[in-house]
Parts: C-alpha cells; structure tokens; sequence
C-alpha cells in the first residue's frame, strides 16, 4: 500500500510587502514536521512541492528537520489559488489595508462567490480549472506512491482542502464539493500533514490535518 502525506507550508508573512515568505514561526514549524517524521522511520521515495516560495522554503526546513537528501520536484498544480485575484474580485471588499479577522471574514465570503460559479471572467484562475488541475496532481502523486512508496507533497490549504473533498466524496454535485472544500480550507494548519492511501481499491484519506509536532505558538492557521 502506497502514501501520499499532504504538507500545508510552514506560516506564511500575512501583512508584509511579500506574503509567500515563511515567517520565522513558519521556518521552525517546517523543522518540527521533518524531525517528528523523521522520528517515525518515514522516508520519503519522492517529495514533491508546488512552485511558490513559500512551498520552496517549507520543503527547505522539512528536509533539514529531517535529515533527508531527497530530491524535490517541482509541480506547479499543486500551487495556492490566488486568494488576493479573489479577494479583490469581490464586489464588497472594504477599502484599505483588513486586519487578520476581517480579512479572514471577506476572504469566506470572495471564496464563497468564486465557488459558486457565473463570475469566472472576474478571475485570474476559475473554479472549475483549479479543482481539475488539483485532482491531476493528486492522481500524479497516487501514481507515484505506487505500492509501497511513500510520497510527500508540500502544497497549500487550498489545493490540499480540494484533494480531500475529493476523495470524501468523489460523486459530490458542485454545491456539496464547494462546502465541503470550504470546511476542510478553513481549518488547515499551517505544516499539518493529511494521510492519504493508496490501495488496489484507490486512493482514500486516512487522516486529516495531523499536528502533533506544534504546541503553543507554533500552532497557527494563517
């Protein structure tokens, strides 16, 4: 039986001129990740990441947590949607620079009309064309755990709550898909790991959102 392990990055600087930087909070997050997996005898046969920095820099503190020499290859379809192309095509977006709660509040809303399909003009990427590219990474990485193997891949809370709406209920109409990636995207913690396996039956989720190596204010959401 092959795994898949679905790592969210390490915090992100929410409020800076960079936001796809990890924080020092999200560096330290990363190292913890790889050396509580370490600490279990997981070695990955293949690590995969998506093409942001923040991606980048997780995948750098897990291997260094972890003491790992895997290569690392780069796919793009597991990279975030743009939230702020998002956000900022929400017609009732307040002006000026929200704090962490109300941008929080307008972020479910912009989601909520992104989802719901009729504005795709509106947007940089449509719904319908992240989960598609979402659901081809997923079966590539199924493919490559393959019996036996174990791979991991350092991705987003996006791509990653679309993966597991998938595999809850893959014969979900758009509107149940929508909701359940929303409760999934809205309480991914940052390098939380969720356990997928990968059987004759297919792919199906074990765990979601693992964190046991954060305590204290290395727990965080955003």
């Amino acid at each position: 039986m092959g795994v898949v392990l679905l790592v969210r990055h390490g915090q992100a600087s929410f409020g800076s001129d960079d936001y796809d930087v990890l924080s020092q909070t999200g560096w330290e997050q990363g190292r913890l990740l790889g050396a509580w997996l370490a600490e279990r005898a997981v070695t990955p046969t293949v690590m995969v990441r998506g093409g942001m920095r923040r991606h980048r820099e997780t995948a750098e503190a897990v291997l260094a947590g972890a003491g790992w020499s895997t290569d690392v290859v780069v796919e793009a379809d597991w990279d975030e949607f743009d939230h702020l192309g998002v956000v900022g095509a929400y017609p009732d977006t307040p002006p000026g620079e929200l704090d962490r709660r109300e941008f929080q509040r307008v972020f479910e809303l912009a989601t909520e009309r992104w989802t719901a399909g009729g504005h795709d003009a509106d947007y940089p990427e449509s719904w319908p064309g992240f989960v598609g590219r979402v659901r081809v990474a997923l079966d590539r990485a199924c493919a490559q755990a393959g019996p036996g193997g174990t791979v991991v891949v350092v991705s987003s809370g996006g791509p990653i709550a679309a993966a597991c709406a998938a595999l809850v209920d893959p014969g979900a109409d758009g509107a149940s898909y929508a909701r359940l990636w929303n409760r999934f995207n809205t309480v991914v913690v940052n390098s939380s790991v969720t356990r997928v396996v990968v059987g004759s039956t297919g792919p199906r989720m074990l765990t979601f959102n693992e964190h046991p190596h954060l305590e204290g204010e290395t727990l965080t959401y955003r």
